[in-house]
C-alpha cells in the first residue's frame, strides 16, 4: 500500500522541461528503497550534466511532504544503467506528442539515422534542421508538408 502511494507520488513529478510527463512515463525511475522512516528513490537522469536534475531532485522531495511515515526523502541520480529512450512508457510517448514534442524513433537504421514523424500533421516528411535544441536532448527537426519547425527527443540508446 505504501509503495503504491509512492509511485502515485512519483507519477506526480513532472520533468520541468516538459510540463505533461512525469519522470515515471520517461523512465527516470531505476527502484526505490523504504526503510521507515527513510525513502530512497534512484533515478536515471536522461542526460549527463541535464541542469533539470537538481529541479527533479527537489521536486520528489516535496512529492513526500505530506506523508507522515516517511520523515527522510534522499534522492540519488545513478549512471549505471545508463537511461535509454526505449525507457519512455507508451503513456510518455503520447505526452510528448500532445506537447508538440515527437518522441524518440523506437528504431534506429544501421547508419544511425532516424526517422522522426511530425507531431502536428504526421508526416514522414521530415528534416533535421539542428541537431542541438533548446536542451541537451531534443533537436530541431521540420515538416515539409505542414510547414512547422519543431523539437524532437533524441533517441538515446546502448551500445
Amino acid at each position: 500500500m505504501l509503495e503504491t502511494k509512492i509511485l502515485e507520488a512519483l507519477q506526480s513529478v513532472k520533468d520541468p522541461e516538459i510540463s505533461t510527463v512525469s519522470i515515471i512515463e520517461l523512465g527516470m525511475l531505476e527502484k526505490i528503497e523504504i526503510d521507515l522512516p527513510k525513502l530512497t528513490v534512484y533515478l536515471l537522469p536522461t542526460f549527463l550534466g541535464c541542469p533539470a536534475l537538481e529541479i527533479i531532485k527537489a521536486n520528489v522531495c516535496k512529492a513526500f511532504e505530506n506523508f507522515k511515515d516517511l520523515t527522510e526523502v534522499n534522492v540519488e541520480f545513478l549512471l549505471s544503467p545508463p537511461w535509454t529512450s526505449d525507457r519512455i512508457t507508451e503513456n510518455g510517448r503520447k505526452q510528448l506528442l500532445e506537447f508538440g514534442i515527437a518522441p524518440p524513433p523506437q528504431f534506429i537504421t544501421e547508419t544511425g539515422e532516424w526517422q522522426v514523424d511530425c507531431p502536428y500533421c504526421g508526416s514522414i516528411y521530415t528534416t533535421l534542421e539542428n541537431l542541438f535544441g533548446p536542451t541537451a536532448c531534443r533537436s530541431i527537426l521540420y515538416c515539409r508538408s505542414c510547414k512547422n519547425p519543431f523539437e524532437a527527443m533524441k533517441p538515446m540508446a546502448n551500445l
